[in-house]
């Protein structure tokens, strides 16, 4: 029969500065005791002096970096905080599954026939190769059923910029698409823009024909820049204007316009671009009618890169610091879209504006023709 040890009384004197309590003495002598199960019953591991102190330095730390986070970030205004929220779900966009970024364009759909499909392409999404175009065909096997075997496909027919939103055009096959870019090329493609313009283009509507260029700007940052290259400049009397020779690399640009409302020095304009060139509308706002689009960082400057400066009565309006201006999205929608018909009557579809857009005409007091009556 086994016996349990006996138990061993240690005297132990301590200095006189320390006083224990009765209660400290008997818990104390408890632990000294073996536990009733005898050695075969594992003890508690106790916490060391060293884990208590990595505890304690890293609450310590945690403490004072959201000090420094609280100090350092300001409080955001309202609209701030909607440029940082627009900024995240553009990101999101960008780097979700192409399932799903497949599903968000499917519920984007204006208009679908067994020619072409029409959707609503969403702010900072590339229409090329790396994002829409690389999930079309899982968007065209969600158009027919999933279940249900498709030889059609949908291809991009005219592309809009990243950071442009609105009605983006797809072709259903080959022979559509060629179709579709002849129309386009004979301007039988109606397309209307909305933009916001910081300013008021002066006359309130006309039509801008000045050939673009792309040139190299040089400086602390060397980039690449389309431009204007006039085919008339003013003579030296300066009462009538000279042709001068057009540059070879020139491509012929023109922008119809028209100032739908202005208020608080910016303006909504709809823009008809009769011609393909790149950058095209935003060229022809910044430096022919000195009306540069809300939120266009490339074209606000010529010489440098940087973000677009605002007047102070347009910050104080959209409720923006100056140093925030950068993260103001391009203000450039594409409103409208008129197809010739190919089988039946034309297709003609409106666009809804994103949300961003709409509380910036909402902040700048800018109306949409229907509540003006105006066509």
């Amino acid at each position: 029969m086994r016996t349990a040890p006996p138990l061993v009384q240690m005297r132990m004197s301590f200095p006189s500065s320390l006083n224990f309590s009765p209660v400290q003495s008997q818990t104390q002598s408890t632990e000294a005791e073996p536990s009733p199960g005898g050695p075969d019953t594992a003890e508690k591991p106790r916490l060391r002096a060293i884990d208590l102190a990595r505890k304690i330095r890293q609450e310590k730390a945690k403490t004072q970096s959201e000090t420094r986070t609280q100090e350092t970030d300001p409080p955001v205004s309202g609209s701030q905080q909607r440029v940082t929220e627009l900024k995240r779900f553009t990101t999101q966009l960008q780097n979700v599954h192409p399932n799903v970024l497949a599903k968000h364009l499917h519920r984007t759909v204006l208009h679908r026939d067994k020619d072409v499909v029409i959707l609503n392409k969403p702010y900072g999404v590339p229409s090329g190769v790396t994002t829409i175009t690389s999930v079309l065909p899982v968007l065209c096997k969600m158009l027919d059923g999933l279940k249900t075997k498709t030889d059609t496909e949908l291809l991009p027919c005219l592309g809009l910029e990243k950071d442009s939103s609105g009605a983006l055009l797809l072709a259903r096959s080959e022979a559509v698409l060629e179709d579709i870019l002849s129309l386009s090329r004979n301007n039988q493609v109606e397309r209307k823009y909305w933009v916001i313009t910081v300013g008021v283009p002066v006359p309130s509507e006309g039509l801008i024909d000045i050939p673009i260029i792309e040139r190299e700007v040089t400086g602390p940052t060397p980039h690449f820049k389309m431009t204007l290259s006039p085919l008339f400049r003013m003579n030296e009397a300066g009462d009538g204007v000279t042709k001068v020779r057009s540059h070879r690399q020139a491509h012929a640009a023109a922008t119809k316009y028209r100032v739908l409302d202005s208020s608080y020095g910016c303006s909504l304009v709809e823009l008809q671009p009769l011609t393909g060139v790149k950058h095209q509308m935003r060229v022809h706002m910044a430096y022919a009618l000195a009306c540069p689009i809300l939120g266009d960082h490339k074209y606000s400057h010529w010489s440098k890169l940087a973000p677009q400066k605002l007047p102070e009565r347009v910050l104080k309006k959209l409720g923006l610091e100056q140093t925030k201006s950068r993260y103001l999205p391009l203000h450039l929608h594409a409103r409208r879209l008129v197809l010739p018909g190919r089988s039946q009557s034309d297709v003609a579809v409106s666009c809804p504006m994103p949300k961003y857009f709409i509380k910036t005409l909402n902040r700048l007091q800018l109306m949409f023709p229907e509540d003006k009556n105006d066509e």
